[in-house]
């Protein structure tokens, strides 16, 4: 995909991967970069250093999101490229209490399902578009401390896999980033964290890496290569990475 002279939506965009993402579609040359926030002041901060629209969006909430893709089709044009980035983490396992489940699955997994809900059809009538799912390497191995986490990241991974695989003869492309550690809000305070075994990259790395991933129409963005390594350790003997996992838990969690 070109996104040059394109529409592009980035949700989480007041800060860390989003507002990369933002400048970055920017530079390349995007007609319009919507930025999106549930930071309604930190989203029109973005959009005023790229030029672009800002709208307030919850997105653990449908009508947000609804309500977003209609007003920008309805005032702006056809969204070529949607960047659902939005995402939160929290610690825990078993024990996390109902609600933060909920929250964290809403914002994590639901947010990618109401946009495609409400996009794809639109993108099919008129002959396709780009969809850009941020998700995590925890989505592709796991996440010590953090079941939550762990397991709506792989949700998410397997949702964009399902488009993918579903819409693609539709003209509908897919791609799912899925970083380690980031220097943003989230990792803030927990740099030496496990996230960061592998270092820790800028927002800025990460946005260069899904343009380039755009431009190919690459479905998995890894801007940590090492992941890839050690997702074929895990399919080529599943017990011996549990093991391995087990002793990088004790190391961080003992």
């Amino acid at each position: 995909m070109d996104i040059q002279d394109s529409i592009v939506v980035v949700t989480g965009a007041a800060s860390g991967i989003g507002r990369a993402l933002a400048k970055r579609f920017d530079q390349e040359g995007a007609k319009l970069v919507v930025c999106s926030d549930i930071d309604g002041d930190g989203a029109q901060d973005t959009a005023d250093a790229v030029g672009g629209v800002a709208f307030q969006t919850n997105v653990a909430d449908e009508d947000d999101i609804r309500d977003l893709i209609e007003a920008v089709e309805e005032d702006h044009g056809p969204i070529d490229l949607f960047c659902s980035n939005a995402g939160i983490g929290i610690g825990g396992g078993a024990e996390v209490e109902n609600e933060g489940w909920q929250n964290i699955w809403d914002i994590n997994v639901m947010s990618h399902v109401w946009a495609a809900r409400h996009l794809i059809p639109r993108m099919i009538e008129r002959g396709g578009g780009y969809l850009l799912n941020t998700a995590s390497a925890a989505g592709l191995l796991s996440q010590v401390g953090s079941a939550p986490y762990a397991v709506t990241k792989h949700a998410a991974v397997g949702l964009a896999e399902w488009l993918a695989l579903t819409h693609g003869d539709d003209g509908i492309k897919v791609s799912v980033l899925c970083p380690q550690a980031v220097r943003t809000a989230m990792t803030a305070g927990n740099e030496d964290g496990v996230a960061s075994v592998d270092g820790m990259i800028e927002p800025e790395d990460v946005a260069e890496a899904c343009v380039r991933a755009i431009e190919e129409e690459t479905f998995l963005i890894l801007p940590h290569p090492e992941v890839l390594e050690y997702m074929r350790k895990k399919t080529a003997d599943y017990d011996r990475w549990i093991g391995g996992m087990r002793k990088l838990n004790r190391a961080y969690q003992g």
